[in-house]
């Protein structure tokens, strides 16, 4: 850091340190700012209604959970640890069932050993899971047919049926999305504590995967490897059935804090030290539309403990950049700050470099991720929004070698992901084309990654982090 970097950085957190707003912050001073992507609800009594119920209602996770997982994050902002976050674009009532929460687990666990081999150190596990309901939208309003009505938001707000009364801003639907979230979260963490996740049992999913994909061939080598570790590490006596290490995995979850009532009700002060801490969910990000400094979403998320997460777009400038390290991170916290990056294929190379070097000189403490899904939706032919594979991986590989030149630490990747067989992204080994979109295309939203794409993905990535070190 040079040394006009490091006197702008203090003077900038002693600023922070002494600003009279720090200490007006209150779980509610949001509602005073200017704030983006909210509905329209049509009852205002039936909001304050749903609102004093979820404040009265138990948290989703702990204090001492969300403090793990900032733990955890500061060892990948030191390029110690690795961050895989994915799950569903959107969240649905519909979809919620015993089967496609188990897939998405085992998809997710078998991603983190792949990950694991390839960076050469423990991968963080967030979900996008357990209140990721909502969207935001580009238009407020959908046509179809000659019709017009408001835009579907999530099944948090109104439901994806085109018809008037289903688009309707409902606040119960809050309430749902919070029992539908606990129950969520209870059964995945009995997965993570079971021995679900054993490193043996995922082996042998791994195993299946390579025998069974067209791929196989070009990642047995790295199965194997993974193999041959176990077989030493059983070899020594270790019985890795038994093992609370080997056995059980340390879980998170996350969400876009879109509806800052729903997180707000939720957010509890921990007696003993004064500091709040969201309840919804361990780890939140703020999109790239809702970022603005001075606007609600930022000062909500500035005066809680959790992780934070800030979605980096090609509209990022230097400037903005720094000025929400210094309001999200005045104290520049290692594991306090994620930045994720989402620029698209196209663009990554031309944006992100200056942004990283920024950080870099400054000497901020944060974690860099990557987003390939939102920069690279596209429209086939006949009109369906997806993704390629090709496009995502490229993505990818330019973030990594942004990293790798510039000597920072390229530390995690974000994915719109599912454990079920669907057709929504085109490519990968499967070679899903346009013809087949139509075939298993379930999103709620916006295209995600397959069981199989999002596995050859893992295993990619895991070659390129192999390479690189």
């Amino acid at each position: 850091m040079t040394r006009n970097a490091s006197v702008r950085t203090m003077a900038s957190i002693e600023k922070l340190k002494t600003s009279p707003t720090k200490a007006l912050w209150t779980p509610d001073s949001w509602r005073a700012k200017e704030i983006r992507q909210q509905p329209a609800y049509p009852d205002a009594a039936a909001v304050a209604r749903v609102e004093k119920n979820l404040n009265s209602v138990p948290p989703l996770v702990s204090f001492d959970e969300i403090r793990q997982l900032k733990k955890e994050l500061s060892q990948a902002a030191m390029g110690n640890a690795f961050l895989l976050q994915g799950g569903d674009c959107a969240e649905s009532f519909a979809e919620f069932s015993e089967t496609n929460l188990q897939n998405f687990f085992r998809v997710l666990i078998q991603m983190t050993i792949a990950l694991m081999y390839g960076a050469g150190s423990p991968v963080v596990k967030v979900g996008r899971i357990a209140g990721q309901f909502a969207k935001p939208r580009s238009d407020d309003m959908e046509k179809k047919n000659g019709a017009e009505l408001p835009s579907y938001r999530g099944d948090m707000v109104n439901g994806m049926e085109f018809e008037s009364t289903a688009r309707v801003p409902d606040p119960e639907r809050l309430t749902h999305a919070y029992y539908q979230s606990a129950a969520t979260l209870n059964f995945l963490r009995s997965l993570a504590r079971s021995g679900y996740a054993a490193l043996p049992r995922v082996a042998k999913w791994n195993m299946d995967f390579v025998s069974g994909s067209p791929q196989g061939r070009h990642f047995n080598e790295i199965v194997q490897r993974i193999n041959d570790c176990l077989a030493f590490m059983n070899a020594t006596g270790l019985n890795l059935d038994a093992a609370e290490e080997v056995s059980e995995a340390r879980f998170y979850t996350s969400h876009e804090s879109l509806l800052l009532n729903y997180d707000a009700c939720l957010t509890r002060q921990d007696k003993t030290t004064g500091e709040y801490f969201v309840g919804s969910a361990h780890m939140l990000w703020i999109g790239d539309r809702t970022r603005n400094p001075n606007e609600a979403h930022v000062e909500f998320l500035r005066g809680v403990a959790n992780p934070i997460g800030c979605k980096v777009g090609p509209s990022m400038t230097k400037d903005d950049l720094i000025r929400l390290c210094d309001v999200l991170n005045p104290n520049n916290d290692a594991g306090r700050l994620t930045f994720i990056s989402r620029m698209g294929a196209e663009k990554v190379e031309q944006f992100l470099p200056p942004l990283v070097k920024l950080l870099k000189d400054e000497g901020r403490h944060v974690v860099w991720s990557c987003d390939p899904m939102h920069g690279n939706t596209i429209k086939a032919p006949n009109g369906i929004k997806t993704r390629k594979f090709t496009d995502i991986l490229a993505e990818v590989r330019k973030f990594f070698a942004i990293h790798h030149a510039e000597g920072t630490h390229g530390s995690g990747v974000h994915f719109e992901m599912t454990g079920q067989d669907v057709t929504e992204c085109l490519g990968g080994a499967q070679a899903i084309s346009e013809l087949d979109l139509s075939d298993r295309y379930h999103t709620h939203c916006d295209p995600r990654l397959n069981a199989s794409q999002s596995l050859e993905l893992a295993f990619l990535i895991a070659e390129l982090l192999k390479k690189q070190k």
